[in-house]
């Protein structure tokens, strides 16, 4: 009896230690989220797939690569292509957000993706977690490596598919309590006197 109870644990221990990983993801994830929704402000420069930099406040954002500019003021979004002299407004999905935004994954991880602890690490002499997000509701096997510190700071991501990078994010500086007007979420015309507008709502 007892041998059959000690394989009964043992069989069922990979599934503890599963939920105990995705219960660790949890806490840490709710306190990023936390971190984020409490501060006045956030700027965020990073290096990786592309160069630039980006200002969060809550669910708004403005977003520079240098080639694109992305304003978001949590209903509108407004893209500006330098080459073109064009931008593009339009009222986008939470999919099309997390593809331009990917911080914005970190705002509806609870609903749209199942996750994983994926244990202590150290980044650039930074010490923090690593957790792996699963979109609930896709079939094209992607998934979102990211590195949180210790101090609640999402300081890496990375987006693949089928084993290939698609874009990577590496943060080389996180500021928070910035100063930032909602105006600084929403394009404005007179600085971009010769843009075309394209209206896609």
């Amino acid at each position: 009896m007892k041998r059959l109870l000690t394989l009964w644990m043992l069989a069922l221990l990979p599934y503890c230690l599963s939920a105990q990983g995705d219960a660790k993801a949890g806490e840490v994830l709710d306190k990023v989220w936390e971190s984020i929704s409490e501060t006045n402000g956030i700027r965020i420069d990073f290096g990786g797939t592309e160069n630039g930099f980006l200002l969060l406040k809550g669910e708004k954002f403005y977003l520079n690569n240098g080639s694109i500019q992305s304003w978001y003021d949590g209903q509108t979004q407004w893209s500006y292509v330098a080459d073109t002299e064009e931008v593009n407004i339009s009222h986008p999905t939470p999919e099309e957000l997390q593809g331009i935004n990917p911080y914005f994954i970190l705002m509806r991880y609870k609903s749209d993706f199942d996750y994983t602890y994926k244990g202590s690490q150290t980044r650039n002499g930074v010490k923090g977690h690593a957790i792996v997000l699963t979109p609930k509701h896709s079939d094209n096997r992607e998934l979102i490596r990211i590195f949180v510190s210790n101090a609640n700071e999402p300081l890496a991501m990375k987006i693949e598919q089928n084993g290939q990078t698609l874009s990577e994010i590496n943060v080389t500086s996180y500021k928070i309590n910035q100063k930032l007007e909602d105006n600084m979420f929403r394009f404005n015309k007179t600085l971009y006197p010769d843009a075309e507008i394209i209206d896609l709502r």
